[in-house]
Formats: structure tokens, C-alpha cells, sequence
């Protein structure tokens, strides 16, 4: 079974590292790449989405605050660039 997973993340080269990441898993099943919380959430309200790759460090809504304002919130892994985050 394949788990289901989106990519939270606002820059585009660490999206696609992301990406590579996930093509490179047979277990896991991209559904999307979020630039932004407001599209991940969307998306988490109607897909069964089981794990998010969720940059800590996004203009409007941090990562940390939009993964706090999910109810039932999926798996998280917390992606970063900034060396303060990890």
C-alpha cells in the first residue's frame, strides 16, 4: 500500500529535491506540491493525504502554525534550509 503525500514547500528548488525523493520511494504517492499552507490545506480537506513534507519557513504561514491548526493532522516530516530549524 502506498502512502499518500503532498510537498509543502514555497521554494521551487527544494520542491523538486523533494520530489526526486518521492519518485525515488516506491511506498510513497505524490499527490501535489504545495508552494503555500493555504494550498496544502485544500488539498488535506479533500484528498486522504497521510504524510506532508512541510517546510518550516514560509512567508504568510509559517509551516509550525499551519501543521498546529490541523485537527486530525497527517504525519509530518519538517523540511528546512535554514540551520537554526534543524
Amino acid at each position: 500500500m502506498k502512502i499518500n503525500c503532498i510537498i509543502v514547500d514555497d521554494e521551487p528548488a527544494s520542491s523538486e529535491i523533494l520530489e526526486k525523493y518521492v519518485a525515488d520511494s516506491p511506498d510513497l504517492n505524490l499527490i501535489r506540491t504545495c508552494k503555500n499552507a493555504f494550498e496544502a490545506n485544500d488539498i488535506i480537506n479533500n484528498q486522504n493525504i497521510q504524510l506532508i513534507f512541510l517546510d518550516i519557513n514560509m512567508p504568510k504561514l509559517s509551516g509550525m502554525d499551519f501543521y498546529k491548526s490541523l485537527i486530525n493532522p497527517p504525519f509530518v516530516v519538517f523540511t528546512t534550509a535554514y540551520p537554526e530549524y534543524a
